[in-house]
């Protein structure tokens, strides 16, 4: 068998020997060329070292190939023999290397990749420390502004805090978890009755008149931590009631705990006043309706009894029984018809004719009329009526009739003493748009339940027979259609000495004429209704 030539073989071994060569540091030198441009790119420094290792390997297995063909070529066979164990041991060497890099290249990108993550999250880092460096130094650089701006509106807020805390015209107060109040406004202390600036150590219980309306108190604001428009009656400084609108809110520390409350208080006396007289007031027209009602319907069949009565006594003789009879019959049938004209004037069913007048004329002539009776009782009268009074319009003979109601009672409260006093006495008020009448008894004086129901229609602590108890209701009424009112003060306090002293005072109060009215008489018809 003829061998074939190995010409074609050798030459292309040593070719691709030469040509592994070239690209291997063509390669090793563009991974050069881009480590030059990006120093920091781990993949690009990773590649150039690759492609060391696999020039070197290159090299090293190209130049084992072409030394053993020259070898072979120049007859050298023994030679080779000797150096092809080291080429080869040489280039396995290498090609472990070129294996352990290729190996190790994904664990070198995993590791990269990790680290780019961490520089960029580094980096996002560092931009928002210097975004926030900036805003430091921007707001330290501001920050004398900012503490100045923030210090007025804190002084604006606590400055307003201050004027409604001052300037209300309601309590406003704090008390502390214990209940104890450590502060309040001067109208809080006004409405109490304490002096304006006096600390005084109160408690709530203390100011509370009911303690089921404390303890309802108490209850609302440990579990809803606010009480809304809450009606509670207050006790004053010296006793007295008072009747006040309380809101108020829970205080908590930033724990949570309880550390107190605070709260506004709306007196309602006034209120509660105004709403009683003016129940009163439409009772006592409903009274005066009926009363109205009662006394026409009573008046004739009186008449007719009266006149009748009167009849018969023309024809019985007087000293006979049947005589006395009649007379029992007329003078009661008159009673009658005075208990029914003391309806008609409590239901304001009779006409008035106005006038000015001089309440000292008044009082002088009904003085005149009432002096010889109280004296038999040891009533001594002392007068003293204001020489410059002024003038008032009014209807004469109903002012009359309140002065002697006024003094009968006066008189009845000292009936059974061995001696009294009565003081009547007028004068102008302050301001000189009233006109003031007392009459003031050193009677025994009345109780708080007599007192507020002297008033009214039917009520009388007069014995049956000496009164209806329509007297001072009728006094009322004909001073409120005057456009006045009617003080009562019992027991008495003495504004000279400041001493309270016993007996009951009247005060009539009615309003004067203008001056440009003086002198022209106001003298009308006029049919009112007591309300």
């Amino acid at each position: 068998m003829n061998s074939l030539p190995m010409f074609p073989t050798d030459f292309t071994d040593m070719a691709g020997s030469l040509i592994i060569i070239v690209f291997s540091f063509l390669s090793l030198q563009y991974a050069y060329l881009l480590t030059k441009k990006q120093p920091d790119n781990f993949l690009w420094g990773f590649l150039f070292y690759f492609c060391m290792t696999l020039a070197a390997f290159a090299v090293s297995r190209a130049m084992g190939h072409l030394v053993k063909q020259v070898l072979l070529i120049s007859g050298n066979t023994e030679q080779w023999k000797t150096l092809a164990p080291l080429a080869g041991g040489f280039n396995t060497l290498l090609m472990t290397s070129l294996a352990a890099v290729t190996i190790y290249y994904h664990k070198g990108i995993e590791g990269y990749r990790a680290i780019e993550e961490k520089a960029k999250s580094l980096k996002a880092a560092n931009k928002e420390l210097q975004q926030t460096g900036s805003k430091l130094h921007e707001m330290n650089a501001h920050l004398e502004e900012m503490v100045e701006n923030r210090t007025k509106e804190l002084s604006a807020s606590e400055k307003k805090f201050r004027n409604f805390f001052i300037n209300s015209k309601d309590m406003v107060y704090f008390c502390d978890a214990d209940n104890r109040l450590v502060n309040m406004n001067a109208s809080g202390l006004e409405m109490l009755g304490y002096a304006f600036g006096e600390p005084p150590r109160l408690e709530l219980h203390n100011i509370f008149y009911n303690e089921d309306a404390l303890d309802a108190y108490f209850e609302e604001i440990l579990t809803r931590g606010f009480v809304e428009d809450l009606e509670v009656e207050f006790k004053k400084a010296d006793g007295s009631i008072i009747y006040v609108l309380l809101s108020a809110n829970a205080i908590h520390n930033e724990d949570g705990e309880f550390t107190g409350c605070e709260g506004i208080a709306k007196d309602l006396t006034r209120l509660k006043t105004m709403m009683a007289q003016l129940a009163a007031s439409e009772k006592m027209a409903s009274i005066g309706q009926m009363a109205a009602g009662v006394a026409h319907e009573i008046n004739t069949p009186l008449g007719v009894i009266l006149g009748y009565a009167q009849l018969l006594k023309d024809d019985f003789p007087a000293d006979t029984e049947v005589g006395e009879s009649l007379k029992a019959i007329e003078r009661q049938t008159k009673a009658c018809q005075k208990i029914v004209f003391d309806l008609l004037n409590f239901s304001r069913q009779s006409e008035s004719s106005r006038e000015d007048t001089s309440l000292n004329k008044i009082i002088s002539e009904v003085i005149a009329v009432t002096e010889h009776s109280l004296s038999m009782d040891h009533i001594t009268i002392h007068k003293s009526l204001a020489p410059n009074l002024d003038t008032v319009t009014a209807d004469t003979e109903k002012l009359r009739q309140v002065f002697i109601n006024l003094i009968n009672n006066a008189h009845y409260a000292m009936e059974d003493m061995t001696s009294g006093d009565l003081y009547i006495s007028t004068r102008n008020s302050n301001d000189s748009k009233e006109v003031i009448a007392t009459f003031r008894d050193t009677g025994h004086g009345m109780t708080d339940a007599i007192r507020q129901n002297i008033f009214e229609p039917f009520f009388t602590t007069k014995p049956v027979g000496k009164g209806t108890g329509l007297g001072l209701s009728v006094s009322y009424g004909i001073i409120e259609e005057l456009e006045g009112k009617i003080d009562v003060e019992s027991p008495v306090i003495e504004t000279e000495s400041g001493d309270t002293t016993p007996g009951t005072a009247f005060h009539v109060i009615l309003p004067v004429v203008p001056k440009k009215q003086h002198g022209i008489t106001a003298s009308h018809s006029e049919t009112g209704r007591f309300r």
